[in-house]
């Protein structure tokens, strides 16, 4: 609790010293999970930035992207990434961050800088040092321990379908191919057979996109999906987007029933006729050697590992962490399990970090490229085989 009570100290710090009004830096929102504040430059131009604070707080820094592609922008938040010790605390992320900023945008530093510094010196710093790190270690990183996860990934359990063949051999290869086809809908057997009069056509023209491996790979995450009892089950729906191997939507249709989640799902089929989490999968051709990039792309969720951007918080997600032995509804029953046991709830109403009740892919992009330097620098958190 005392690493919980320190923060909302230093955010009602930081909202007291740099509130809505102030004419360099702005407090914007604020919570413990989140902060957005505004920067203005020399000119009057207004940026604003974002940070998620991450279940690993304060072990890693939080997480901190940008609305703005402006260098002075992004190099300033790029510097957040490689802090460590007490500069990974929100306070003083803000002071290396508006310190960068002026320094870029060649402006002076607000003397509330300077209030800063001696609140963070006199304060906060020293209950930091008392119960900080170790303290997170006994309230906090259990929490991250349920679904940053990936080392403890257990692909066996969450893919009866995909763990037990050879993942480079052709779905195909068996005593009876016409009778694993025949486990198929028809409409699934007609979706497979139109993908391939489509590669056929755009080898023709020359058009083909991605990589032989890749999209051989592809077919037979598909048609896996297809045969396997989770799908069929309607646990989750795939739509292939314009048709294309590499760009998968993903639709959760069912959670654990015993998890808040479960009961907003409901909720939001009620209040808004949406009855899914939609995901959103982008493979490159070097799959099955990368790992997709997934993100969520509606409705708003808090807590779950989900970053404000929508990106992911899971090292299986990762170049660290992939394999290339693991399936798509691995990853998919992977990430539902994610959502559960990291208490995700959905967000009814408006929210601040997105438009129109959904994330942007730009957000989520830089979100977890943020969150991946991060991790590079600092590790992944790898729960006792005794939590899960």
């Amino acid at each position: 609790m005392a690493c919980l009570n320190t923060l909302k100290q230093e955010i009602r710090t930081l909202e007291d010293i740099f509130g809505k009004h102030h004419e360099r830096f702005q407090i914007v929102s604020a919570s413990v999970d989140e902060l957005s504040c505004r920067f203005i430059g020399k000119s009057g131009k207004k940026y604003i930035i974002h940070a998620n604070i991450t279940e690993t707080y304060p072990a890693v820094p939080p997480v901190w992207f940008a609305d703005s592609e402006e260098t002075s922008i992004t190099n300033a938040v790029q510097i957040l990434s490689n802090t460590e010790g007490l500069d990974n605390h929100v306070l003083h992320q803000v002071i290396i961050l508006l310190k960068e900023l002026c320094r870029l945008h060649a402006v002076s530093e607000p003397p509330d800088l300077d209030r800063l510094r001696l609140n963070d010196q006199q304060e906060i710093a020293d209950r930091i040092s008392n119960s900080g790190i170790d303290q997170m270690e006994d309230e906090g990183l259990d929490s991250d321990a349920d679904a940053q996860d990936s080392d403890g990934m257990t692909v066996d359990d969450d893919s009866d379908d995909g763990d037990d063949e050879d993942l480079g051999m052709d779905m195909e290869e068996g005593s009876n191919p016409r009778q694993k086809c025949d486990e198929m809908g028809v409409e699934h057997l007609a979706t497979l057979e139109r993908l391939r009069q489509n590669q056929r056509q755009d080898y023709l023209k020359g058009a083909v996109t991605g990589s032989v491996q890749a999209t051989d790979r592809l077919m037979k995450e598909l048609r896996d999906i297809y045969r396997s009892e989770s799908f069929k089950n309607k646990m989750y729906q795939i739509e292939l987007i314009n048709d294309s191997l590499y760009e998968w939507n993903v639709r959760l249709m069912a959670v654990d029933p015993d998890s808040p989640l479960s009961h907003d799902l409901q909720m939001l089929k009620e209040k808004e006729g949406k009855d899914c989490i939609l995901l959103n999968m982008l493979f490159k051709d070097t799959y099955p050697f990368e790992p997709p990039f997934v993100r969520v792309v509606h409705p708003i969720i808090s807590g779950g590992y989900v970053l404000v951007g929508g990106a992911i918080c899971m090292e299986l997600l990762t170049k660290q962490g992939w394999s290339s032995a693991y399936t798509v509804e691995a990853v998919i029953m992977q990430i539902s399990a994610t959502l559960v046991k990291g208490k995700a709830r959905i967000q009814f109403g408006p929210t601040k970090v997105c438009t129109q009740g959904q994330y942007s892919l730009a957000r989520a992009q830089q979100s977890f490229k943020s969150l991946v330097q991060i991790h590079e620098k600092n590790g992944w958190f790898t729960p006792p085989k005794e939590d899960g």
